[in-house]
């Protein structure tokens, strides 16, 4: 066989086969959060946020308000060092990301079904 005809068969293959890929993974919520961070920030944000009073008034002092804090979950960075990711219960994790060119840091207990909002700091 020709080598320009086992071209063609390849790529018409490959045509094949990413035909079959756009329409299997168009629509689906498919994703691929391989590293800590994005599994970690991944799960978090599944999860129902729950803030206290304290951080209910520190988010409005800040300007910070649900969908600053939903982007620093998507974009930001954790810090596993400042963690704790050893405890059976709810896990604390220290994210920091950015808000209007200023750092936030956030300390968030992500429980079985909730994630809370501990601390808050902003520079």
């Amino acid at each position: 066989m020709k080598f320009i005809h086992r071209l063609g068969y390849y790529l018409g293959g490959l045509a094949v086969g990413l035909v079959f890929l756009a329409f299997f993974l168009t629509g689906k919520r498919a994703s691929c959060d391989y590293s800590p961070n994005a599994r970690v920030l991944k799960n978090i944000r599944t999860k129902t946020l729950v803030y206290s009073e304290d951080i209910k008034e520190q988010l409005i002092e800040q300007g910070i308000d649900s969908i600053d804090i939903q982007s620093v979950l998507q974009y930001g960075d954790v810090k596993f060092k400042k963690s704790n990711t050893k405890l059976d219960s709810c896990r604390t994790y220290y994210i920091e990301g950015k808000h209007d060119e200023k750092d936030v840091y956030f300390t968030i207990a992500n429980c079985e079904y909730e994630a809370m909002i501990i601390k808050l700091e902003a520079q």
